[in-house]
């Protein structure tokens, strides 16, 4: 592939709700450029964009994929993304390199919850829009109907410029409403329209909907406004260089009509992408900073070399491999650049453009264009490489933190020896996972989005590391804490023939507030106790704590003052005072009433507000307080705390009361006591599990 200019460089991201066809459309549009020699299919496991062995299987995107093709003299990089909920984190990240994004909407279905997520990320990084209605030759399917729920959802702004002609199995093509021309396809084609007359049963609608644009085009522009009140219409050339302009400032969003099952309209897409999204130059600046202050650098190709990693991911054969855009300059094989985050100097080498897993080798990159590299030291999604004269760092993607975590268990020693390696290599290329040990629990843990990116983890690691895992809910992290106050006495004696073991201590022992831990007062006076035994009486106190007293969980947000006590000559040591704090503990404790924490959660869902009634009172059954209410058009927003203990099948149960319309976020908030009923069954079963072992003192 040559090189190409900034100015003839179109970024576009394809964006839509799980199962729009989204991939379908990419492949329809890479074989109408020439890039591949047949239509590819979903359903058959060879997209170019969907090469992952999970994807193939699954027939959805997991993440996000690349693929240059060119089109009338232009470069146009598609970023095919995910559409499912779970998987979002990584379409909010690939847009960062996007200049414009197609939202696909289901003829059939219309508008749903996750096209209005990815509408509001592209309008995050300030992007031009268009609707695309996919599978029009589907059954139900009605270009009115899905624009209708377009208009109810995003306003009177998404303006067609297409209409189809025909619907569902007679969708043959498609009227262009700027040029008023109609275009015919084969089914299955080459994606090439055959330009002819608007048929008859379509003149009334394609006259009503031209008049309509040339209105909308001419609202946003002085110039074409006196042109049209002067002139009663606009000729084509106007109305198309309006439209690209009021597509630029966000204007106006056009929808656009495709069936890319059968390629129909694809060509008409590649030369709309072509006309009216802007080259990344457009942009004229990007915002980085340099020593922590925020710097403007300009998208300009003759500007120093600057790029940021948006992706990587890591391949069997090539290793890591970082996927980029450049910002500015020009990057070129055998250059140089310099990690900002790290300070390393990275050699550029095996530069290329990607066309879903392979990549075309390229010699150079300007700016705005976007590339890959393999085998870089030090970096990872979220750096920025620039010249080491003119360093700059663009701001990474802020994901929010998993929702849900398994325990991970290893099936044999082998596979625990190598699922850290594993681990770290899937971490590199998912920044939305974490992979860490509770302290508490001592389970290793997988975070993610949902239950299905966690388990499609544990399928890449035996797949592709050949690491077999097991996954298991993980421990909820309960605490013990006290509610009362107690005053007692320790007091270990022991004489086994020579020296014996002595000590004694008193102990006041009160509760603290919630995140406080743990406090020591040491309020010996008089030498009752020798200095140099006071820290073994804390000690003491801290190992009994950490093995609580209800169900073996730690004791957490007291205070003990140590007040008095007394000690031997000869038999007394360390060892002594420590047991002897032990035994006062548990003492302590039969007093001060000691009681069961769990971890609550701050917990946010997003839902079709038809759903909201029935998510209110499934949280209700789980023990959560519901926080607060938002809607956003047709979207719910309910935020709650509820137990941990609550939710760790929360993401199924989801699933099943919305159809799989709904998502949420979840992280941890503060502990409270859990209720007297579920406490003794906690309690019970711990002391099964521990099969009531009791530590022998004596």
């Amino acid at each position: 592939m040559r090189v190409y200019e900034s100015k003839n460089i179109r970024n576009v991201g394809i964006v839509g709700h799980g199962h729009c066809g989204k991939t379908s459309l990419a492949s329809a549009l890479i074989y109408t450029a020439g890039a591949s020699s047949r239509l590819l299919r979903v359903d058959e496991g060879n997209t170019v964009t969907d090469f992952d062995e999970e994807e193939v299987q699954r027939k959805f995107t997991i993440s996000s994929a690349l693929a240059a093709i060119e089109w009338n003299g232009m470069k146009i990089n598609l970023i095919d993304t995910p559409g499912y909920n779970i998987f979002l984190n990584d379409t909010r990240s690939a847009l960062v390199a996007a200049d414009g994004a197609i939202i696909v909407v289901d003829a059939g279905a219309g508008v749903e919850v996750q096209t209005e997520k990815v509408w509001n990320f592209a309008s995050d990084y300030s992007q031009s829009r268009a609707f695309v209605v996919n599978r029009l030759d589907r059954e139900r399917a009605s270009f009115s109907r899905a624009l209708d729920s377009i208009h109810a959802r995003f306003g009177r702004t998404a303006v067609p410029i297409h209409i189809p002609i025909g619907s569902e199995k007679k969708f043959t093509g498609i009227v262009d409403l700027i040029r008023m021309k109609a275009y015919t396809y084969t089914p299955g084609g080459n994606g090439k329209g055959v330009e002819g007359p608007i048929p008859a049963d379509c003149e009334e609608q394609a006259k009503t909907g031209h008049e309509e644009l040339v209105e909308i085009i001419a609202e946003g522009n002085d110039q074409l406004m006196e042109e049209f009140f002067e002139k009663g219409t606009l000729p084509i050339e106007h109305m198309v260089d309006g439209l690209d302009a009021a597509v630029r400032e966000g204007r106006i969003f056009p929808v656009l009509c495709a069936s890319a099952f059968h390629n129909i309209g694809t060509d008409l897409l590649l030369t709309f992408m072509e006309e009216a999204f802007p080259a990344p130059d457009e942009r004229k600046t990007v915002t980085g900073t340099v020593n922590g202050q925020p710097v403007q650098r300009c998208v300009s190709s003759r500007e120093m070399p600057s790029a940021f990693v948006f992706k990587t991911v890591t391949d069997p054969f090539a290793g890591r491999v970082n996927f980029f855009k450049v910002w500015s300059g020009s990057v070129r094989n055998d250059q140089h650049l310099t990690n900002v985050r790290t300070g390393t100097d990275e050699k550029i080498a095996h530069l290329g453009v990607p066309l879903g897993k392979t990549i075309v080798p390229v010699n150079e990159l300007n700016a705005g264009d976007i590339g890959c590299v393999a085998k870089l030291r030090d970096t990872l999604t979220g750096d920025s490489l620039s010249d080491k004269h003119s360093l700059i760092a663009y701001k990474e993607v802020k994901l929010p933190e998993p929702s849900i975590a398994f325990a991970i268990e290893a099936k044999s020693r082998q596979d625990e020896d190598r699922i850290g390696q594993a681990m770290h290599r899937l971490l590199e290329e998912d920044p939305s996972l974490r992979f860490y040990r509770d302290p508490q629990t001592r389970d290793f843990l997988i975070g993610g989005t949902g239950q299905q990116h966690v388990e499609i983890v544990a399928s890449r690691l035996r797949k592709r590391f050949h690491v077999d895992v097991a996954l298991k809910a993980p421990k909820i992290p309960y605490r013990e804490t006290i509610r009362g106050t107690a005053d007692v006495q320790g007091r270990h004696k022991k004489q086994t023939g020579g020296h014996g073991q002595f000590g004694d201590c008193w102990i006041r022992i009160a509760p603290l507030p919630r995140g406080e831990r743990f406090q020591f007062i040491n309020n010996i006076f008089g030498g009752s106790i020798p200095k140099n035994y006071i820290p073994a009486v804390e000690k003491g106190l801290i190992e009994a704590a950490e093995k609580g007293f209800l169900a073996g969980y730690p004791m957490v947000d007291f205070k003990v003052e140590l007040y008095d006590g007394s000690y031997h000559d000869v038999d007394s040591s360390e060892l002594a005072f420590k047991l002897a704090a032990r035994k006062a503990f548990k003492a302590a404790m039969q007093t001060a009433k000691p009681s069961l924490l769990e971890p609550v959660m701050n917990v946010e869902i997003q839902a079709p507000v038809e759903f909201a009634g029935d998510l209110m009172g499934d949280l209700n059954s789980r023990r959560g307080r519901i926080s607060g209410m938002d809607a956003s058009g047709g979207t719910q927003f309910i935020r709650a705390q509820v137990p941990m203990a609550e939710m760790l099948n929360y993401q199924s149960d989801l699933t099943a009361m919305t159809q799989g319309r709904a998502s949420f976020t979840m992280e941890f908030d503060h502990y409270d006591y859990v209720p007297a009923l579920q406490a003794d069954k906690i309690v019970a079963a711990a002391r099964a599990a521990r099969g009531e072992e009791v530590e022998e003192e004596e």
